[in-house]
């Protein structure tokens, strides 16, 4: 892969893929805390040159780092590659031209390694984050200044609505990572009942130290486990599956199986433009079991399709 994985022949594939593309007046991105970046102007040459760049160094920047390394970088410098990243993911492309990239095989190797990335130091993120409200003497103004809080806040109420969720509900989420940031806005503003599945033991403790400091351990419990661990004794009113829990095949094929008729899911997706890069749904279906009855679309500054679906007979 990594001698196929030139820009010479990148260059052929993504103007090939991108010639239908009439860029604007400029390039839009975001930068870490979700700030605009104003791009400058590009021709189409520029433009797909531009991406084939930004494609290879961060994947040539990334490909050889071990997990530790990423999340325990003490420097700036991943930080940077992980700015870069957010920048190129917000171009502004067609869907089209996106998925003509997207489907070339040759590109495989390159997006794992850069979806397994940005998953590993979105993680040292919240870590980081989590410690800082442990540390903190007023932990919710610490959690409000959190970089991504408005992107949870809005899919959170997205999922509520979506739902059609009511204080008292109770709600499972798959992947909840070491700052359940969705549990807590889901049970906090809006009244519900929450547990999360965690299945990296320290990153578990770690939130469930966040949910004491914050007051929510009567309301939130977190479980160490992963898919295999459902379904729970008592049945929600909603699963939520991660955008980066993983693998999605396996997750979904077993949920299909175990889970009861008429069970709710909703799960995140990226469906615009290179986000898609970061999003593994496009590689497979779902089960034939689980149908899609609601989806809706992002608005800013929220980036992530939600899509609802429920169990049902085959």
């Amino acid at each position: 892969m990594d001698c196929q994985f030139t820009r010479s022949y990148l260059t052929v594939i993504i103007m090939n893929a991108i010639q239908i593309y009439k860029p604007a007046t400029s390039v839009y991105g975001t930068d870490i805390s979700g700030k605009h970046i104003s791009g400058v102007s590009y021709s189409t040459v520029d433009f797909t040159e531009k991406i084939i760049g930004d494609i290879f160094e961060i994947y040539s920047s990334i490909k050889d780092l071990k997990d530790e390394e990423i999340l325990q970088d003490p420097s700036n410098h991943l930080r940077t590659i992980f700015q870069r990243l957010d920048h190129l993911i917000a171009l502004n492309i067609y869907d089209k031209s996106a998925e003509a990239i997207l489907y070339d095989s040759v590109f495989n190797l390159a997006f794992d390694a850069i979806t397994r990335f940005r998953s590993l130091y979105t993680a040292k993120l919240e870590i980081e984050h989590a410690h800082s409200i442990l540390e903190s003497r007023d932990p919710w103004e610490m959690l409000t200044n959190f970089n991504y809080i408005s992107n949870y806040l809005k899919l959170s109420l997205t999922e509520f609505q979506g739902a059609r969720l009511k204080p008292g509900d109770s709600v499972v989420f798959l992947g909840s990572g070491p700052l359940p940031l969705t549990l807590i806005v889901l049970c906090h503003w809006y009244g519900l009942k929450g547990i999360g599945i965690e299945k990296e033991p320290d990153r578990a403790e770690l939130s469930r130290k966040v949910l004491e400091k914050l007051g929510l351990s009567g309301q939130i419990e977190i479980i160490n486990g992963d898919q295999l661990t459902l379904p729970l004794k008592t049945r929600p009113e909603l699963i939520m599956i991660a955008a980066q829990a993983e693998p999605k095949k396996e997750i979904f094929n077993h949920l299909a199986k175990v889970l009861p008729v008429g069970t709710k899911l909703s799960y995140r997706i990226y469906e615009k433009g290179l986000r898609r890069l970061l999003d593994t749904f496009y590689l497979f279906e779902l089960p034939e079991q689980l149908k899609e009855y609601h989806r809706v679309q992002p608005e800013p500054p929220v980036n992530n399709t939600v899509v609802f679906v429920t169990k049902e007979v085959c």
